[in-house]
C-alpha cells in the first residue's frame, strides 16, 4: 500500500528515495551517539504531522518532557496535537528512574516477557493496550523510536532478538503502521546488530565525521525495499530550532 502524493511524508528519507516509501515498513536506523540522529528524529516526526500523519513519538533515552520541548522548537503546537491525537509521546524513559509515568501514554515494564504479551494484545483487540484513550494504530501512524536498545539493559540479547523479530516487527504489516527503529552503533556485538537487519525492511545510516579539523554530521540509506534511493553519504544541516535537513 501506497501513501498518497505528499500525505503523510517521511522528511529527510524521502528526499533520498524516487518514490513515497510504501506504509507498513519497518526502518531500522543504525546512529553513532555522537550524530545527529536524535534531532532528526525530531525532523521526520513534525514533517509527518504536518503532512496529515499521526506520530507516536517514544522516548526510552529522553523525558518526555525534552521530546516536547525539541517539536515545539519545530513550531509544531505540541498541546493541541496531543489533545487531537495526533501527536502521542509515550513514555518509556520514568519507569527506569523507579517512578511512576504521569503520561497518558507511558509503560512500566521494559521486560520482553511482559512487552510480548502487551503487543499480542494489541493486535488481537486494537485499543487495549491503552483503555479509554484515543490510541489506535494504521497507515497514517508513524511509529520513532529514540534509542530501542536501551531495553537490552532489562533482557539479555538472544530473548531480546527473539521479541522483536516475532512481535514487535510484525505490527507495521498487521496494521500497515510505519515504525522506524533505532540502534546506537558499537554499544553490543555484532551479531545483535547483524541479527536485527534481517528483519528490516530498510537501513539508514547516521554517523560524524571528522575532515580538516571540521566535524560534519552525515546520513545515508544503506537499503530500501520496494523504492529506489540514494546510497550515498550525505551531509547535514542543522538549524537554529534543531531542525535537520539535507545540505545542498
Amino acid at each position: 500500500m501506497y501513501r498518497g502524493f505528499g500525505v503523510p511524508r517521511l522528511a529527510l528519507i524521502e528526499d533520498l528515495t524516487a518514490q513515497p516509501v510504501p506504509a507498513g515498513l519497518n526502518i531500522y536506523v543504525e546512529f553513532d551517539p555522537a550524530s545527529q540522529w536524535y534531532n532528526a528524529s525530531f525532523t521526520i516526526t513534525a514533517g509527518w504531522i504536518r503532512s496529515g500523519g499521526v506520530g507516536s513519538y517514544n522516548v526510552y533515552n529522553h523525558t518526555p518532557g525534552d521530546a516536547r520541548s525539541k517539536l515545539k522548537r519545530l513550531g509544531l503546537d505540541v498541546e493541541t496535537l496531543e489533545r487531537e491525537e495526533k501527536l502521542r509521546i509515550i513514555d518509556w524513559y520514568t519507569f527506569q528512574l523507579g517512578q511512576k509515568s504521569k503520561e497518558k501514554y507511558a509503560f512500566e515494564s521494559l521486560k520482553v516477557a511482559d512487552q510480548s504479551i502487551i503487543t499480542r494484545k494489541m493486535l488481537t483487540d486494537t485499543g487495549s493496550l491503552f483503555p479509554g484513550t484515543g490510541y489506535r494504530l494504521g497507515p497514517d501512524v508513524l511509529r520513532i523510536d529514540d534509542d530501542d536498545l536501551v531495553m537490552l539493559r532489562f533482557n539479555d540479547e538472544k530473548s531480546f532478538i527473539d521479541y522483536w523479530r516475532l512481535r514487535e516487527i510484525p505490527v507495521a504489516a498487521e496494521t500497515q503502521s510505519s515504525s522506524i527503529y533505532s540502534l546506537p552503533k558499537g554499544v553490543y556485538s555484532e551479531s545483535l546488530y547483524k541479527n536485527l537487519e534481517t528483519s528490516a525492511d530498510g537501513i539508514i545510516d547516521f554517523k560524524i565525521d571528522e575532515e580538516g579539523g571540521e566535524v560534519r554530521s552525515l546520513m545515508r540509506i544503506r537499503s530500501m525495499q520496494s523504492v529506489s534511493f540514494d546510497s550515498r553519504w550525505h551531509r547535514l544541516k542543522i538549524g537554529d530550532n534543531f531542525e535537520v535537513t539535507l545540505e545542498k
